[in-house]
């Protein structure tokens, strides 16, 4: 039955901590390891929705099905129609298709109880190693950033860097989500926006005070991909390129980001995808943007908070050095009109 299902409910007991967005997230995402409902997941399942006693809802994905942009657009149409539902009157036979359930009995071997016992103490170290904030920057969004006639997302994106850097004193290999779906079973390819022109930004930035090409099928990594896949099947050895410590280093990902703005209250968050590594996802709302970032304790380099924090500064910085311009170009013009 569960190998058959499609996705699967989650009732989980109260967490018994305070329903901050941070914990809520953590809950969905992990459970609270094997002491609170960190059993009650079904991470091989495409899709899990998440019910609390406490109040938190939500839904956990696995990556390989479909990507963020399409979980938060079935969410979204989930959530309008309960809403407008509600307003009418619902048919009493209305969930009466459906099998009444049944507990499910289980046959455990002692083998199967030693992987039990193991795979519960992984998950706990695991959770325990999770540095995750929500950092909600208030002071503009979107609307801000539009009119200063920049898309959102690379002005975010060139925030970020700027924010590693600020942090780590250089850039690394990074991995932002752009979506193909114009082409046919087109999935994500990546805006790598670690490029030379964000590095001269950042040092100007910092020392004195690129994504329409990728979501119109020009980027490099999913040809790539295409590549070494076709040389495994049909060469005796890899390509030499592939093997290559130039490529193994651009396709280790420390700083994977992706935007995944909502129309309703709701975020979407992930880990980092290597252990020195950073996990930024945002969500540009009109005067506010949403960020959740993670690491682990176990790197000494990295933090989640500081990381945090370098972004509101980045972001501070940015803002004043947009409203900086039109006064030094009003100014500009006065004085070259008076010297005419």
């Amino acid at each position: 039955m569960i190998e058959r299902c499609i996705c699967l409910v989650c009732l989980d007991t109260p967490a018994g901590e305070e329903l901050t967005d941070a914990n809520m997230a953590m809950q969905l995402l992990h459970g609270g390891g094997y002491g609170k409902n960190g059993a009650n997941r079904w991470y091989d399942k495409p899709m899990q929705f998440v019910v609390g006693r406490d109040g938190v809802c939500g839904t956990v994905c696995e990556h390989s099905p479909f990507d963020g942009i399409v979980l938060v657009q079935c969410t979204e149409h989930l959530l309008k129609h309960m809403k407008e539902s509600s307003k009418k009157l619902v048919r009493a036979d209305s969930v009466s298709e459906l099998p009444a359930p049944r507990r499910l009995r289980w046959k455990c071997s002692p083998e199967i109880q030693g992987h039990l016992a193991s795979s519960a103490e992984k998950l706990q170290r695991i959770v325990k190693n999770l540095d995750f904030v929500v950092y909600k920057f208030e002071n503009y969004g979107k609307e801000f950033i539009k009119k200063q006639k920049t898309s959102p997302d690379a002005y975010i994106q060139v925030a970020l860097q700027l924010a590693f850097y600020r942090r780590h004193r250089r850039l690394v290999p990074t991995y932002e989500s752009a979506s193909i779906r114009r082409f046919e079973e087109g999935r994500v390819d990546n805006i790598r926006s670690a490029t030379p022109e964000a590095m001269a930004f950042v040092k100007v930035m910092i020392d004195e005070k690129s994504s329409v090409t990728a979501i119109t099928g020009m980027a490099i990594d999913n040809h790539l991909l295409g590549l070494r896949e076709a040389a495994r099947e049909f060469c005796k050895e890899l390509p030499e390129m592939f093997t290559d410590e130039m490529y193994l280093t651009s396709n280790r990902f420390i700083l994977s980001t992706s935007q995944v703005p909502t129309t309703m209250d709701m975020f979407c968050c992930y880990g980092p995808v290597v252990p020195d590594g950073y996990g930024a996802c945002y969500n540009p709302q009109p005067e506010h943007i949403l960020f959740c970032i993670s690491s682990f304790h176990d790197c000494k380099e990295t933090s989640s908070g500081r990381f945090a924090k370098a972004v509101e500064e980045s972001l501070v910085e940015m803002g004043d050095l947009c409203q900086m311009r039109p006064a030094v170009t009003n100014q500009s013009v006065k004085q070259e009109r008076g010297a005419k």
